[in-house]
């Protein structure tokens, strides 16, 4: 009696555990997004995140769902391909209705001194169906950037379906899918070297993938994976690791004293930033004093 009971409890633990692995396994992907989600929708400033990060993801998840038509896996990793398939658009919807905001509320300023009307003001349209690579991914509808990913899951599934009985294609493509998300910190830390700065990036979207990517590798390492596997997840470690030096080095030219010479003026914005506030406060200050000047003479003249 005592044997069956304890089989059912063990049976049902076991079942709690597979579901909260499921769960983990489906949704994991989507966390580290939450907190960069917040903080753009509060700073309503997206510049220091990289789209191309979405680009990567739904890339690398649009080619796993194709690879899965050649090579059967796991149901849950279709869901969990889906789901950051979706959690990519609703980013790249947010990034686009914040950087048009700001690109219209500088255009704004920018006129303030003229007698252009507040309703004149334009933003010159970027569409997708223009073919201009100069704005590629850089577009000023959230409409352009659905129509790229239809484009190229169409095409993708085309050449899909031509070739579906090649094991040398089918093979190549569940090898792009894996690489490409392991390309996935690559265009944050080519934003960030831009920048100079890790500013407007989540630290704790880093560090979340920097604990799935470690634990991702160490699970490909213990099961003895496929080589390109752990290759591609001790690549993602090697980037993600390199992003928390870059957010290092931000903090301590932010909190370096400032008769230290941290690094160069033009690889720290924030302080260069200060300074030139600094720098036009005394300006303005000092021109507010000789327009007082001039109009004292004047009246006593």
């Amino acid at each position: 009696m005592e044997d069956e009971l304890f089989d059912q409890i063990l049976t049902v633990f076991n079942n709690l555990v597979a579901w909260v692995a499921a769960g983990a396994m489906v949704f994991g992907g989507v966390v580290p997004y939450i907190p960069q989600y917040r903080d753009i929708r509060l700073t309503q400033n997206a510049e220091g995140f990289s789209t191309y990060v979405c680009l990567v993801l739904l890339v690398a998840n649009i080619l796993r769902i194709l690879f899965r038509f050649g090579r059967y896996f796991e149901t849950l990793l279709l869901w969990q391909s889906i789901i950051m398939i979706c959690t990519m658009l609703i980013m790249l919807n947010l990034c686009t209705n914040v950087r048009m905001a700001t690109e219209l509320s500088t255009k704004r300023r920018s006129f303030l001194a003229t007698d252009i009307k507040d309703e004149e003001v334009r933003i010159p349209k970027r569409l997708f169906l223009d073919f201009d690579w100069n704005y590629f991914w850089s577009w000023s509808r959230f409409v352009d950037y659905v129509q790229c990913v239809l484009a190229f899951t169409l095409v993708a599934a085309y050449i899909t379906y031509l070739l579906l009985d090649s094991v040398l294609f089918v093979e190549t493509l569940g090898f792009l899918a894996v690489f490409t998300e392991a390309m996935l910190g690559t265009p944050q830390l080519y934003c960030n070297y831009q920048n100079k700065s890790t500013e407007g990036m989540s630290i704790k979207m880093v560090l979340m993938w920097t604990s799935g990517d470690t634990f991702k590798t160490g699970y490909f390492l213990l099961t003895q994976a496929p080589v390109q596997f752990w290759i591609c997840g001790l690549l993602q470690v090697f980037v993600d690791i390199t992003i928390l030096f870059q957010e290092c080095q931000t903090i301590r030219c932010t909190t370096v004293s400032p008769s230290v010479t941290c690094v160069p003026q033009q690889t720290c914005p924030r302080l260069q930033k200060e300074q030139n506030c600094n720098k036009n406060k005394s300006l303005c200050s000092a021109e507010k004093r000789l327009f007082s000047a001039s109009s004292f003479y004047k009246h006593v003249g």
